[in-house]
This record gives structure tokens, C-alpha cells and sequence, in this order.
């Protein structure tokens, strides 16, 4: 039995616009997340533009993918960029000791990278090494990047063969710096930014939006510290947060071996995230009430056992229901949020964590995540519309939480799009929406579910989870009236 919602939409009514970069990925010497998923090489079995694989591309670019985030985590403070320039067969191999200790070989590097970054017409995003790097190293690779005059790191670009600098956008000063980019106290982390960042350039017209490195989760602290010391030497704080059930000493059990328990204590764990960011957003004011300085979620997503059978260093995870409204919880909540966060970036794009796309050698597939990128594209850079509503509350072991999450906005041609995520793991839910501020003639939806809890997409049945057009609605006198079914996310588009 479907229980019973209200809301009121006032589309007349804006609180802001959605940075589309919100909607941003990570990619990230990891597993199989670069070499197969983004990077084949010359590897005649996969169809590929210049070593990236075809339908990896493709699938990216139909996200509007806007902004990709390389070449770490942990990996970019043991990464030195100038092992990935040059002849391939004569760039340095290396072992990665953070993940795995296989050998990587540096075919993937900078030009790879930006290579990547053209064909998805995004914005490219680099982290630079502070943990095991110099001042020096980091300088030079802005330079060799972006600068066009003489020097010899534009020189040795252009004997690279790329004559033209690129466009960079981003650029972070170190990776979890707190852990695995050193172990750093946020007073010495604070100290060293600010000597880094002097050094990380805006070479003729290109201007750096820099990005120090922030907090781990609740550390509170940590933002006071960098917002104290460093606030004015920064454009952009990171926050990494992660959803998992239990504690993260326990041993993560394998993506599809849940059950209703686990699942809600997901879903608890996903809620977290408003918190998260509101609490961060008030130490922020404190130092920078103006809101210059821009969150960077730059890692987030669920983080589960890896799969039976595979690498455990690769971190390779299966995709269901329960990940996609991770997604789109996290994204309606990203909404709210509008003032401080600058950019989020799920983690990771291919074949790691939270993807949105696996592959198999020449196979690829589309996680039930991927759609629900793919259903909110719409809000990229829209202006959000307030909308007031009440949840019925989902409940169990004593914990509660909202068993709907709804966000609206007004894109450039005057479409109102909404995204609902009905947490619940089996209830279904009827919603009354009351339309305020524009009358609309037409209205077309999708609808994200699955039949059973666990269902994901396998190499061989790859659209078991895939959005269908949704017609459970009216709309009578200015109510809109849906009937959406339990787990599932969902799509309107509202037209005058």
C-alpha cells in the first residue's frame, strides 16, 4: 500500500543556480579504471580515437560530462608527471603501492589526458603531488602545461608535439594530505599549500581556479585550520566522504550481498551528506562569509566489498538500485546547496567504486548510477526552484529518515525538471504536488527501478536496470498526482 505525500512547487520562485560541475567524475590510476576503461592504446580489438576507447567516449559524452578529475587520489602524491611524457617505450615504469602494487608503465599521461579531456569537451582537472613531490615539480608541470612563450617546458611540450598550450582550469595542491598524501597535521598541510600554490601559475590568459586540500569527512578542524591560514590563498576546498553500511573497519561485504538492513543503513549513510555540507559551509562563513571559496566534493560515492574473485587492490564493484539512489539523494541534496558547492566528482568513473560504466575486454555495459547521471543532466547550470514538501518517514531498528528526496529547476527554455528518489526498499509512495507560479500543458517522464532489490546489469543481460517512460501522474486544477514505486528515481519534465 502506497503511502501518501504533498508537496508545493512554486515555479516562480528561484534559490540559485546548479553548478553543472556538480555532475563532474574522477578517473584515477586505479584497478582497471585508465588501462581498459578509459585507455586501450593501440589495442586493435577496441575501437578507439587516438587509444581511447570508443564506447566509453560515447557513453561520457551523452552525461555532458563537465569536468574529469586526474590522475588521483592517493596515486597523484606518488606520481611524477615527467615519467609520462614523451616516446612511450621510453617513459619509466613504476610500481603503484597504493593499489595493488602492479606495474604501471606511464602510457596514460599528460597529452593522454588532455587528449581525453578534448574529445569529451570537458574541463580538465589536475591534482599535483605535494606528498613525494617538490615545489619545483609541480611549477614546472603548470608550465609545461599552459605557458606559451620560450621556456624549457614549453619547449619540451612542443618537442612532445603539442605546439599550442592547453586551457586548465583546476588545479589541486595535493590529495588527502591528512592520509595517504602524507599524514599531515592541518597547521603543516596549511603551511605547505600556501608555499605550493605560490608556484602554481596563471600563465597569459589562463587562470587557475586552485584547490587545497580538505577535510577528511567530519573534520571539522581541518576546514578552521585551512580556512584560518590559507582561506585567502585558495579558490577551492576539497571534502571527501564516502557512503559504506557499518564501520569502516569491518570488512566491506561484496556489492550484491545485502539486505533490507544494509540497505537502509545505506541510505542513512547517503542522508549524512547534507550535514556534512552544511556544517562545513558554517566554519566556512566564518573566515569567508562572502562564500568565495568553493567546496570541491572531489571524492564521494559508495564503497562496498569488491567483487568474488577479483584484484582487491582494484576496488571493482558491482552496480544496483541501491547506487543509484545514492546518486540521486546525493544529487538533490547538491541542489540545496548551490552557494558553497563549486564542484562534486563521483568516484570513479570506469570500473572502480561507484562507476558509471564497466567493461570486459571489448564489452562495455551502463550502471544503473550511469542513469541516473543521465536523467539529471537536465539541472546542469539550471536555476533551482523552491519546493516545499514533507516525507513520509522511512523506519527502522529505531532510525529514521525521509523516504522521499525531490529537487526542481528551471532550465534556459523555461522546462521545470524534477528528480524523486523514493528510498524505500519496498514501499511505493503517491505524491500531490501543488503547481504554483506557471500553468503547464504537457509533461513527460522517466522512471529508474528495478523488480528485484539486488538486480544490476552483467556483461550478458546489460539493460536489466534501465529508466522506462513513467505515466503514473495526472494533473487535475494545478495538482500534479504521481504514484511511484518503491527504490526508484525519477524524472519529469514539466512544459508551459
Amino acid at each position: 500500500m502506497a503511502t501518501k505525500h504533498t508537496a508545493v512547487l512554486n515555479a516562480d520562485l528561484t534559490t540559485g543556480t546548479i553548478n553543472r560541475n556538480i555532475y563532474g567524475h574522477f578517473a584515477e590510476h586505479l584497478g582497471r579504471c585508465i588501462y581498459e576503461g578509459l585507455w586501450v592504446g593501440d589495442n586493435p580489438e577496441i575501437q578507439n580515437t587516438g587509444g581511447i576507447r570508443n564506447d566509453v567516449l560515447e557513453a561520457l559524452r551523452n552525461l555532458n560530462i563537465p569536468v574529469l578529475r586526474w590522475p588521483g587520489g592517493c596515486f597523484a602524491d606518488e606520481y611524477h608527471w615527467k615519467d609520462g611524457v614523451g616516446p612511450v617505450e621510453s617513459r619509466k615504469r613504476m610500481v603503484n603501492t597504493h593499489w595493488g602494487c602492479v606495474v604501471e608503465d606511464n602510457s596514460f599521461g599528460t597529452h593522454e589526458y588532455m587528449h581525453l579531456v578534448e574529445l569529451l569537451g570537458c574541463e580538465p582537472y589536475v591534482n599535483g603531488n605535494v606528498g613525494s613531490g617538490t615545489v619545483q615539480e609541480m611549477s614546472e608541470w603548470v608550465e609545461y602545461m599552459t605557458f606559451e612563450g620560450e621556456s624549457p617546458m614549453a619547449n619540451w611540450r612542443r618537442e612532445n608535439g603539442r605546439e599550442k598550450p592547453w586551457k586548465l582550469k583546476y588545479f589541486g595542491v595535493g590529495n588527502e594530505s591528512w592520509g595517504c598524501g602524507g599524514n599531515m597535521r592541518p597547521e603543516y598541510y596549511a603551511d605547505l599549500y600556501r608555499q605550493f600554490q605560490t608556484y602554481v601559475r596563471n600563465y597569459g590568459d589562463n587562470k587557475i581556479y586552485r584547490i587545497a586540500c580538505g577535510a577528511n569527512v567530519d573534520d571539522y578542524r581541518w576546514t578552521e585550520v585551512l580556512m584560518e591560514r590559507a582561506g585567502n590563498h585558495m579558490d577551492g576546498l576539497s571534502l571527501h566522504y564516502y557512503t559504506y553500511p557499518g564501520l569502516w573497519e569491518d570488512e566491506k561485504k561484496p556489492a550484491l550481498q545485502f539486505d533490507e538492513g544494509i540497505w537502509f543503513e545505506t541510505m542513512f549513510k547517503a542522508y549524512f551528506m547534507d550535514e556534512l555540507i552544511t556544517r562545513h559551509s558554517k566554519v566556512m562563513d566564518k573566515f569567508d562569509p562572502k562564500k568565495r571559496v568553493g567546496i570541491i566534493l572531489d571524492e564521494w560515492g559508495t564503497w562496498f566489498g569488491v567483487e568474488p574473485g577479483t584484484n582487491p587492490g582494484f576496488l571493482y564493484q558491482q552496480s544496483t538500485m541501491r547506487d543509484a539512489l545514492v546518486a540521486g539523494l546525493h544529487f538533490n541534496i547538491f541542489h540545496n546547496h548551490n552557494d558553497r558547492l563549486h564542484m562534486a566528482n563521483i568516484a570513479q568513473t570506469v570500473n572502480v567504486l561507484q562507476a558509471v560504466a564497466l567493461t570486459d575486454g571489448p564489452r562495455m555495459l551502463l550502471t544503473p548510477t550511469y542513469h541516473v547521471f543521465e536523467m539529471y543532466k537536465v539541472h546542469q547550470d539550471a536555476q533551482q526552484i523552491q519546493l516545499n514538501y514533507d516525507s513520509p518517514v522511512y523506519e527502522m531498528d529505531g532510525r529514521s529518515i525521509n523516504q522521499v528526496s525531490m529537487t526542481a529547476s528551471k532550465a534556459a527554455d523555461g522546462t521545470i525538471n524534477l528528480g524523486i528518489c523514493n528510498v524505500h526498499h519496498a514501499d511505493a509512495v503517491s505524491i500531490s504536488i501543488e503547481l504554483r507560479g506557471q500553468t503547464f500543458s504537457s509533461i513527460e517522464g522517466r522512471v529508474l527501478t528495478s523488480n528485484e532489490l539486488r538486480d544490476c546489469n552483467t556483461f550478458d543481460n546489460p539493460e536489466v536496470v534501465k529508466p522506462v517512460p513513467f505515466t503514473a501522474f495526472t494533473l487535475v486544477d494545478g495538482v500534479l498526482r504521481l504514484d511511484l514505486p518503491a527504490r526508484s528515481v525519477t524524472s519529469l519534465a514539466l512544459k508551459a
